[in-house]
């Protein structure tokens, strides 16, 4: 069979730049053959003509599945006139019935692939229009790439601060910066985002869970003591962030031998940070590993000292732009930005890891008790599953209620079932224990 066609979503909230990321589609010179359809799920008076707007793009509209269906039976009949598919979702619209069409469908399934689902977001208009409007978190939610557009309004604090808080809703989606929606079409069109199997490919990581840290720094050290300051603008024009409630922030020293990757430190690093926090005073000394509660109260800063001139890694509970974070005087070697821990207050993602082998039979159980019982908060799902018995890998999708997986290929690296949860109030200890109860 030839290989599937490959179908984008486009979702966003109103003004987020949807439109003129289509104009930029149809009109530059990429070389592909884009079928644009218009999707508006819930509404009424729509015409569903279909239009021909160039040789080689077709635009239609749908309200309902069965319209969309019914589209792309038609237009799998012009498969000869087009690369790739295009649905744009209204800006109210949730995506998840755009998704489920291509786990439900046996036809579709057959001859279409969803290969990712592309989410603008307004970065100026960031702010007001997440706690003013649920949809938008659950856009995010959906997504496989988020498109943070006009970047040229936000400075650069903001901006970092903001991409904390899309990947605390949706800890595995790729954030990409754009002004006018500029992004490389390459990176929105056929990426093969939404094929868990291919994200792998390109970033083993992909499903790794939440670290309990946001941010970690490398730093060159001489013996005299540094500064490390917190709450100041790192510019006069610099907004304060807008997280000044923060009132406190744990953070991690580890003095290393060598400039060596701070990947090396993660395992320790995680390992600390379970453990008590010890509560300092400002102008108080930072222990050596040894995980120290902050306060940050009128800017208050602390000392760091290492026994002799050398290399430190500095690894910090939320990301330093959010309560102003530098330690003075010192040479940055590295740095390394993780997903956010923490989640949003109403939507956010829980990574879970298990080395022991599954029992099929077990997992089916679980997944589908966990979508009768709580299908509708869970929003996706993903991950990769060691199967006791089975050479090749489980990979499992979900949207909502429904639900997809099949065996891949045969295990290339350690074997580790990965999973994912992307979801409203969702509970890490119910979910643990979820999967605990699955192992053979």
């Amino acid at each position: 069979m030839s290989r599937r066609i490959p179908v984008t979503v486009l979702t966003g909230f109103l003004g987020a730049g949807k439109t003129t990321l289509i104009n930029r589609i149809l009109t530059e010179q990429h070389g592909k053959r884009i079928a644009v359809i218009e999707n508006e799920f819930g509404e009424i008076g729509v015409d569903h003509e279909l239009v021909i707007g160039a040789e080689e793009e077709i635009f239609e509209s749908c309200t309902v599945r069965g319209d969309l269906i019914r589209i792309l039976t038609q237009l799998r009949k012009r498969r000869e006139r087009f690369d790739a598919i295009l649905i744009e979702t209204t800006g109210l619209a949730d995506p998840a019935p755009v998704a489920q069409t291509f786990f439900t469908d046996e036809d579709i399934k057959e001859f279409f692939a969803l290969d990712a689902i592309v989410t603008l977001v307004d970065a100026h208009h960031f702010d007001r229009e997440i706690d003013q409007s649920p949809i938008v978190r659950e856009q995010i939610a959906f997504a496989d790439i988020v498109l943070l557009n006009k970047i040229d309004l936000v400075d650069e604090r903001e901006l970092a601060r903001i991409e904390q808080r899309l990947l605390g809703i949706n800890g595995t989606a790729q954030v990409l910066r754009t002004r006018k929606a500029d992004a490389p079409l390459d990176r929105v069109l056929d990426v093969g985002a939404f094929d868990l199997e291919r994200a792998l490919a390109q970033d083993a990581d992909f499903l790794r869970p939440a670290l309990p840290f946001e941010w970690a720094g490398l730093y060159a050290l001489g013996a005299e003591q540094y500064a490390l300051r917190t709450g100041a603008r790192v510019h006069e024009h610099a907004a304060q962030p807008s997280s000044q409630a923060l009132q406190q922030v744990a953070v991690l020293l580890l003095p290393v031998d060598s400039a060596d990757s701070i990947d090396a430190l993660l395992p320790l690093a995680t390992a600390l940070f379970e453990r008590e926090a010890l509560a300092l005073e400002p102008l108080a000394l930072l222990p050596p590993r040894q995980l120290a509660q902050l306060g940050l109260k009128d800017g208050a800063h602390y000392l760091v000292q290492l026994e002799r001139a050398g290399y430190c890694a500095l690894f910090c509970e939320h990301a330093p732009e959010e309560f102003g974070l530098r330690l003075t005087g010192a040479t940055l070697l590295q740095e390394r930005r993780f997903g956010s821990h923490h989640h949003d207050p109403q939507i956010g993602s829980v990574g879970l890891e298990e080395a022991r082998p599954l029992d099929a039979h077990k997992v089916n159980d679980w997944l589908s008790y966990l979508l009768q019982s709580r299908g509708a908060d869970i929003l996706r799902m993903k991950g990769v599953l060691n199967l006791k018995g089975e050479s090749r890998r489980y990979v499992f999708h979900g949207v909502h209620m429904v639900y997809d997986g099949q065996l891949e290929r045969a295990w290339s690296t350690a074997r580790r079932s990965r999973l994912v949860f992307i979801g409203r109030n969702l509970d890490r200890t119910e979910l643990e224990a979820g999967l605990q109860s699955c192992v053979a």
